[in-house]
């Protein structure tokens, strides 16, 4: 079979389109009383999803506990709005450190991805799908993406590595597996 490539265009342009088109969602009333998840394409067409199961859901809480627990200097997000290449993408978690977050000032989109951008996989995720976002989330800015895997396995990856890493250099104590109580 034939590799496709598709050409995004470059950040800086998407990034004030998508925040144009992000700001318009949000003000939309209809969209505000969805309780599915809202993402978008570059083209800025809308992107549902069915809103995550409470499985999905505690492992998201106790990722965010953890990092809030460990991280000391920033703040913890869930269904964080990232400005990509390929529109708004949502990370289940993410840990934006002060100056990131100074940087987002008073805008609902995060123009450059937080530190660090974690996806709790759902069954439906398929391989090519989590490791576009993974690129995204790294063409934002990310330093580091998660992987929070359907028994609670961390798989963390960092924007030099080609490989995935044993832990987090953003976060050393974050644990390999997560437990939930």
């Amino acid at each position: 079979m034939a590799t496709l490539t598709i050409e995004l265009p470059p950040q800086q342009t998407q990034t004030e389109f998508n925040t144009r088109r992000w700001a318009e969602l949000l003000a939309d009333p209809k969209l505000a009383r969805l309780e599915e998840r809202v993402e978008t394409n570059r083209f800025g067409q809308i992107i549902m999803s069915p809103p995550p199961s409470a499985h999905h859901g505690s492992y998201q809480f106790r990722i965010g506990a953890l990092l809030d627990q460990l991280m000391h200097r920033g703040r913890v997000l869930t269904e964080c709005p990232i400005s990509t290449a390929d529109g708004v993408k949502a990370a289940d978690v993410a840990w934006a450190s002060s100056e990131r977050l100074e940087q987002l000032g008073t805008r609902a989109c995060f123009p450059h991805a937080p530190e660090i951008c974690v996806e709790v996989l759902s069954p439906g995720n398929t391989e090519a799908e989590v490791r576009e976002k993974t690129a995204l989330f790294f063409d934002a800015g990310a330093k580091e993406v998660w992987h929070c895997m359907d028994a609670g396995a961390m798989r963390f990856f960092h924007a030099r590595e080609k490989e995935q890493m044993t832990s987090s250099r953003v976060c050393p104590e974050f644990p390999g597996q997560i437990e939930l109580r």
